[in-house]
């Protein structure tokens, strides 16, 4: 049986695993379902049609699966859709998505999400990514893995941040951010890219310098954004070891919609 506290509101349709928890004051709507291992802290609202996985933890005053902060919403039934392993600190804002894009908000495993977080409806959060407190998520935002957003980012609705980028504390994003990518300022700017991030996770001496050799042509060479897309694709075809990476960077490339931080 889940152990739910006393003062807790559970709808009987709501489906938990028999080893959730759910803290003082909590209230779970009827079409939530709940994965192993979860633990609800007190104060937190689930609501929607929403579904969680195995072993997240909510703290106070989350607000999980609330309707979309659009005017077009109507009530239309969207859902939110939230993996494993994920710490959602205090105050943190997850909206449903809307009809107008998936009608679905997704966040994936392993994600560490600080306070004050607000991720809004129809935004996809890939794995292990940090979103720093105040961290602030307009609609549509789509976010790949092992992503860092430092203290009080703000990214507008419908931005791309590729794979290991980071921004630094207070930077605005309002065009996409190219993977590996440092951003920084407001609005956001090119500042090199995440090497540090790139060795912990396991990349290659030579798979960095060719990442670093691509940033240099994609920010430094002068080239159009064409002519930076052909080069790097060619120094994919000359460096086996680094082409992977160099893949990831001109595959994001082809699909930013809204220009690149540049």
């Amino acid at each position: 049986m889940p152990r739910i506290h006393s003062s807790a509101l559970v709808d009987p349709k709501a489906q938990l695993a028999d080893d959730v928890t759910v803290g003082a004051f909590s209230i779970i709507g009827p079409d939530i379902v709940i994965g192993s291992g979860t633990e609800v802290g007190p104060h937190v609202v689930i609501a929607g049609q929403t579904t969680i996985g195995e072993a997240n933890r909510f703290a106070p005053f989350c607000s999980i699966g609330g309707p979309p902060q659009d005017k077009k919403y109507a009530g239309e039934p969207t859902s939110l859709v939230i993996g494993n392993r994920n710490v959602i600190r205090e105050c943190c804002t997850v909206n449903l998505g809307t009809v107008q894009d998936g009608g679905v908000t997704r966040i994936g495993d392993d994600n560490w999400i600080m306070a004050y977080v607000h991720v809004a409806h129809d935004c996809s959060i890939g794995n292990q990514t940090i979103l720093a407190n105040n961290t602030q998520l307009a609609g549509h935002v789509h976010i790949g893995d092992w992503v860092f957003l430092a203290g009080m980012t703000g990214v507008h609705q419908f931005v791309k941040i590729g794979a290991h980028a980071m921004t630094q504390a207070n930077a605005y994003l309002s065009q996409d951010l190219p993977p590996y990518v440092i951003g920084a300022g407001t609005p956001a700017e090119a500042r090199g890219i995440n090497a540090e991030g790139l060795k912990r996770r396991g990349f290659s001496a030579a798979a960095i310098a060719a990442v670093r050799h691509a940033y240099k042509t994609l920010y430094r060479s002068g080239l159009s954004l064409e002519e930076a897309k052909s080069a790097i694709a060619a120094a994919a075809q000359v460096e086996p070891e680094a082409a992977p990476a160099l893949a990831l960077l001109n595959d994001f490339l082809a699909s930013a919609t809204r220009g690149i931080v540049r």
